[in-house]
């Protein structure tokens, strides 16, 4: 999630709500929605390409949602806390 949101200045929110069909692979851009449902197209480094592609490929689901997880996490908690559960899981807490 981190190496997809420092490259393209998204949100939590932003990312959590991106779908596999709203990434470009070829030209490294994703369209997102932002506050007031108004969308941007933001683009992203070859690192986070292949984390997030890595990602998408590993999993044995079928919702369209790339973060899907993190879209489980954040009912009715703030990014903040979803942020640092996320971090901390990672760095072996």
């Amino acid at each position: 999630m981190f190496e997809f949101m420092f490259p393209t200045g998204c949100r939590i929110g932003e990312i959590v709500s991106l779908e596999k069909y709203d990434i470009n692979w070829s030209n490294r851009s994703a369209v997102v929605r932002g506050k007031g449902d108004k969308e941007r197209e933001v683009y992203f480094n070859i690192r986070s390409k292949i984390w997030h592609k890595r990602y998408i490929d590993n999993r044995n689901d079928t919702d369209p949602a790339t973060l899907s997880m993190f879209k489980i996490l954040t009912r009715g908690r703030h990014y903040g806390e979803i942020a640092m559960t996320y971090f901390n899981h990672y760095r072996g807490q």
